[in-house]
């Protein structure tokens, strides 16, 4: 067993890693290619960053590819994920053939490597269309989808669906999220890894650090959310539940997020949340750099209670990340944090501010339960939403596509 591998038994236990090996003894060698629109900055960025490189450790030969365009494509592809969420979103054509220009222009500059690929991952809109545009292509190719396509503004999944239906399967995050497609559909839930900057251990001195460095007080309670600055995330809610809170007990409040390289509404929301907290002292708006990854760790220890008052979410790693560190959540109630938050066991689900701040009160005035709510969210994250689970489903997944003829797979 290599180093790494045994550095994750030692957390999920060695017959954990020896399934993983098993799966991935018929895959040896393959050619796989990711593909999505950052490197840094959001959930896909975050859990590529460590699948690929444990699915390297089993014997795969994988590359992360990054598909870049000029700002109008980055505008229609917001577009596109504003729509696919459920807003009204009227792509003018001049945006959609931007979007095709630029698919066009990677796909040329990609052939050889698209063309040689055994298994070809593609993630969410941005990158779409390659596989229509690689007819010379000779293996798999999947659509990894990390959007809540429950209910999906019409007119944009029809153009959508017209690049990802000859796909040869899709991956979605939850069964409610998909839309039917002809071919076969798979449910992978998204995972966090353990060992990376932002869930390992830290030393306690580090997290209490985190008081001096942003002007915080350690004798009043900490709430905090952490996500890009973007509307889906409710970042206005998140003040305004503090501020009921406020009226009954002291307590401070920590934004902390960041903007993706594929996102161009950022800033506008940053503008919009500072503007709301005005100059309240206990607000502190934290714009962290993508790579922060330390200190968000250390943020949400040093916290007593993560939100993720999100009104539209695909998963909600932080959610994971916050479960991971024994804290209780407050979710919105809505998409992937349903999966991950146990009303009254792993946390609470919230949809409005008034509920938010009333499931804040009730924790900070019940420490016990606080304690225990923790402990079973840590649990409940170790069981099914480590990057080992994750690296099990993708190579089940690509075991029945390669060897799927076969009445039966000899591991």
């Amino acid at each position: 067993m290599s180093a790494l591998l045994e550095q994750y038994a030692k957390i999920v236990g060695d017959d954990v890693i020896d399934q993983l090996r098993q799966l991935a003894m018929r895959l040896q060698g393959m050619k796989v290619v990711h593909i999505n629109s950052t490197r840094e900055g959001g959930g896909v960025a975050e859990i590529l960053s460590w699948l690929i490189p444990l699915k390297r450790e089993v014997g795969l030969d994988v590359v992360w590819e990054i598909i870049t365009g000029e700002q109008d494509f980055y505008q229609c592809t917001k577009m596109f994920h504003n729509g696919l969420q459920g807003n009204q979103a009227n792509i003018p054509e001049s945006l959609l053939e931007a979007y095709e220009k630029t698919n066009a222009g990677y796909a040329d500059a990609m052939r050889e490597v698209l063309r040689d690929a055994d298994f070809v991952v593609i993630h969410d809109p941005q990158p779409a269309p390659l596989l229509g545009l690689c007819p010379d292509r000779r293996g798999k190719w999947v659509w990894r989808c990390h959007i809540d396509l429950s209910h999906p503004y019409r007119p944009v999944w029809r153009y959508l669906r017209s690049h990802v239906e000859h796909y040869d399967a899709s991956i979605w995050s939850l069964s409610q999220f998909a839309q039917p497609l002809s071919h076969p559909m798979y449910l992978i839930p998204p995972s966090i890894d353990p060992l990376s900057q932002k869930n390992r251990d830290l030393y306690p001195g580090e997290v209490n650090a985190v008081f001096d460095r942003y002007g915080l007080n350690p004798n009043i309670p900490l709430i905090t959310q952490v996500s890009r600055f973007d509307r889906f995330k409710d970042p206005i809610g998140v003040v305004q539940a503090y501020r009921l809170v406020r009226e009954y007990t002291p307590v401070q409040l920590v934004l902390a997020g960041g903007g993706a390289s594929d996102d161009p509404e950022g800033e506008e929301v940053l503008r919009e949340v500072r503007a709301e907290a005005g100059d309240d002292p206990n607000i502190h708006i934290l714009l962290l750099p993508p790579d922060a990854h330390r200190e968000i760790n250390a943020i949400q220890r040093a916290s007593d209670i993560i939100l993720q008052k999100s009104t539209r979410e695909g998963f909600g790693l932080t959610v994971t990340e916050a479960m991971w560190k024994g804290k209780p959540v407050i979710g919105g109630d809505t998409g992937g944090i349903r999966l991950q938050v146990v009303n009254h066991h792993t946390g609470f689900l919230v949809n409005t501010p008034e509920g938010a701040a009333l499931r804040i009160r009730y924790l900070l005035k019940n420490r016990d339960n606080l304690q225990e709510i923790g402990a079973k969210a840590k649990q409940f994250v170790k069981s099914n939403f480590l990057v080992t689970r994750h690296l099990r489903d993708y190579l089940t997944l690509m075991n029945a596509i390669f060897h799927g003829t076969l009445d039966r797979i000899d591991l």
